[in-house]
């Protein structure tokens, strides 16, 4: 039996970032994690960790059902 072969994190994140624009170009509006995480081909919780840390690294990917960090009276 062989193994999967892992893919570095970085390539991983670029792939989020490259299957979102598409999504968003194709229907119009964000995908959810799970729609994401489908879309590249792993688990949404690796695909919520990711996102996650890329967020952290000031990479905002968005997705549905995510709620806005922004203040809804003011917009910061």
């Amino acid at each position: 039996m062989t193994r999967a072969v892992r893919k570095p994190a970085a390539e991983r994140s670029h792939e989020l970032l490259r299957k979102q624009r598409a999504w968003i170009a194709e229907y119009g509006e964000e995908p959810s994690v799970r729609e994401l995480a489908g879309a590249v081909g792993i688990s949404p919780s690796t695909a919520s960790l990711h996102l996650t840390r890329m967020r952290e690294d000031g990479i905002d990917i968005g997705t549905r059902g995510v709620r806005s960090r922004r203040c809804p009276h003011c917009g910061r």
